[in-house]
């Protein structure tokens, strides 16, 4: 049986499952500090003989294996967890294999092996919510290196009529400062599902993402962007994307067809969950 932690900054979804990485039970809470959030995860684990744990975790974090600091949550604005060892919590508890790495790595691992990516090596998974975040696999590997992607802190271009500054506190007008949902209620005091689908802010958030995803394309080449994300469900978003992507790479590059080459998650709230569960059992295996 695997474990599997999706550790986002809002909420803890923890999971058991099979060999077929089917999901036997889950439970989700608030993230809240450190102690009071593993109390929950290890009440739940703790019911469970598990062989291996995969944890997706919020970041930026540390999956340099060679770093003192591996397994740690790293310069976090929520501060509860900044520099906490995470992985080494987990560990300590359970004693068995524990495979780390972010959220949205996971996430590409998971729509690779078992949605929207399935036979394909080359899969790309962008999050767009109250932050934008990017994890890859690329040649049947998750992407990483000295550390992991950090798709969503990339600069673009200003749309001319968006006089908007960002709400990135590092980067100000990268692209999670420009299209990520806060930056809808920065600039009209409301939420993206309040907005009508003829708003501006539309056109503003269609033109970074489109940008985003153009140089994303030129130098990963993936075969598919799956586009997960509240931010995402806006009726016109997409679609808006789609073509602006098009006027970009001006045929300059091939892709697969512009409806299946954007895509949503196939997997929906079983992304994470999933990703922990092979990121579990690549760990156990020693394929990391």
């Amino acid at each position: 049986m695997y474990g599997a932690i999706e550790a986002g900054g809002t909420k803890f979804v923890c999971a058991v499952g099979n060999e077929a990485f089917e999901v036997l039970d889950r439970i989700a809470f608030p993230t809240t500090t450190p102690e009071e959030t593993l109390t929950q995860v290890f009440e739940f684990f703790d019911r469970y003989e598990l062989k291996a744990i995969g944890i997706g975790s919020f970041g930026p974090i540390d999956i340099n294996r060679d770093s003192p600091t591996y397994g740690y949550i790293k310069n976090t604005p929520k501060l509860a967890w900044a520099n906490f060892d995470l992985l080494g919590a987990v560990k300590q508890r359970y004693g068995v294999p524990v495979g780390w790495n972010t959220d949205v790595n996971i996430a590409a691992l998971s729509e690779a092996a078992k949605g929207a990516g399935e036979g394909m090596r080359n899969v790309l998974y962008l999050t767009v919510g109250t932050g934008i975040g990017g994890g890859a696999v690329i040649g049947g590997r998750m992407l990483e290196g000295f550390g992991h992607p950090e798709m969503g802190h990339i600069k673009v271009r200003k749309h001319p009529d968006d006089p908007f500054a960002g709400t990135c506190p590092y980067h100000g007008d990268c692209l999670e400062g420009l299209a990520a949902g806060p930056s809808i209620d920065a600039r009209v005091k409301k939420k993206g599902y309040e907005l009508g689908q003829d708003h501006e802010v539309w056109d503003y958030l269609a033109h970074y993402l489109a940008q985003a995803l153009y140089n994303y394309s030129m130098v990963l080449r993936p075969e598919v962007i799956v586009l997960g994300g509240g931010v995402m469900k806006s009726p016109v978003l997409l679609s808006k994307v789609k073509g602006i992507l098009l006027e970009l790479i001006a045929g300059y590059i091939d892709i697969p067809s512009i409806d299946r080459y954007l895509v949503p998650p196939k997997l929906g709230d079983d992304v994470g969950v999933i990703g922990g569960f092979l990121l579990a059992k690549m760990e156990l295996d020693g394929e990391r």
